[in-house]
């Protein structure tokens, strides 16, 4: 989805303004569907400590095996990065990702009574497998612009709905490190630095290639509204049974 009132060209978008960030006019181009991730239930929900451990868990579930496409993804842009200084941030990145992360995951899901055998080799959805694909096809077919394009969003959004809210921290450690995670300086003061990445990236590539990019990130953004859509399905009204892994 698109917004109706952003220009389709970033040439157009940067010409009145001042200091044009590419990441800025993709972020527009997401159009609704910007508000609908950072802002959805299932953020908020976990925000004021109104998620139901049933969504949550399922919700992790599918992350945990996306986080290991995720990590491949970093690899790839870590390969192309053009100057051994964003090699080197991004491979702090990755240490954080395969260590501090996966420590979370394993404390959550024993909190959570899911079984190894369940979050090792779950079932994937729908939504989970087409965002596995995206950022896969996304690194194997493009090059460190395309790579960005999928992890700019995916972390970009996280920063947006884990930053919002008045302080709110709910209680359960497990949602509580969650916002923690993806709301600390280091974590914002990263993903600025992969905005600018992708802006300079962005700007300098040709129009086909920056409206390559911009389809890229707005399905990036699309799949993160889905995948929290997904958290909820097979859970029930009252969001109190058993989650369907």
């Amino acid at each position: 989805m698109t917004g109706d009132a952003v220009p389709d060209r970033y040439a157009a978008y940067a010409a009145d303004r001042s200091n044009p960030r590419f990441t800025e006019w993709l972020r527009a181009r997401a159009g609704p569907s910007w508000d609908d991730a950072t802002d959805h239930r299932f953020a908020r929900e976990l925000r004021s400590d109104e998620l139901a451990d049933a969504v949550f868990a399922r919700y992790l579930v599918q992350d945990y095996a996306f986080v290991e496409t995720l990590v491949g993804a970093f690899g790839h842009a870590l390969g192309d990065a053009p100057t051994m200084a964003a090699k080197s941030r991004l491979a702090d990145f990755l240490g954080t990702l395969t260590d501090d992360e996966d420590d979370y995951f394993q404390r959550s899901f024993a909190a959570l009574d899911v079984p190894e055998s369940t979050y090792r080799d779950p079932p994937l959805t729908e939504t989970t497998a087409a965002f596995r694909d995206l950022v896969e096809r996304a690194a194997r077919e493009g090059g460190y612009a395309e790579t960005l394009a999928v992890l700019v969003p995916a972390e970009w959004v996280y920063l947006a709905w884990a930053s919002a809210g008045d302080g709110e921290r709910p209680e359960r450690f497990y949602l509580a490190e969650w916002v923690d995670l993806h709301a600390v300086p280091a974590f914002a003061s990263f993903v600025d630095w992969l905005r600018s990445e992708l802006d300079r990236e962005g700007a300098a590539a040709s129009e086909r290639r920056q409206a390559r990019l911009a389809d890229l990130f707005c399905r990036t953004v699309d799949l993160e509204v889905a995948f929290f859509d997904a958290a909820y399905e097979g859970i029930g009204a009252d969001q109190g049974g058993e989650a369907a892994w």
